[in-house]
């Protein structure tokens, strides 16, 4: 792959990618949306994170129009949150990283106990 020259400047489109990519619990909580909609109850159940935290990296994910919120008028009120088109568009990025991860996870735990077992 080529690299752009666009690159060289302080900021291009990678480190602006990763400006909101690289926050905790963002790429998380767009692999947790990548099978539909979910409320907010349930991604904060889902993962280890503050209702703070959770909901301001959603607003982070909203401004940057990568997911929506939809407001159901009930009773409790009902608040789903859904990727857009733009952050389905993460998918296979998402997916290779869980299958980079994957990989080299095994192979960290296999060199692990390499190192153990010689000790």
């Amino acid at each position: 792959m080529a690299q752009s020259d666009k690159c060289t400047t302080d900021k291009c489109m990678i480190t602006n990618a990763m400006d909101l990519l690289g926050k905790k619990w963002v790429v998380l909580v767009m692999y947790k949306l990548l099978n539909g909609p979910r409320r907010f109850t349930e991604l904060e159940a889902d993962m280890a994170i503050s209702g703070r935290l959770l909901s301001e990296r959603l607003k982070d994910l909203e401004a940057a129009n990568m997911v929506t919120r939809r407001i159901y008028p009930e009773i409790p009120p009902r608040v789903e949150y859904e990727l857009t088109e733009k952050g389905r568009g993460i998918e296979p990025v998402i997916k290779e990283i869980y299958a980079w991860a994957e990989k080299w996870e095994a192979a960290d735990l296999e060199h692990d106990k390499h190192l153990v077992d010689h000790k």
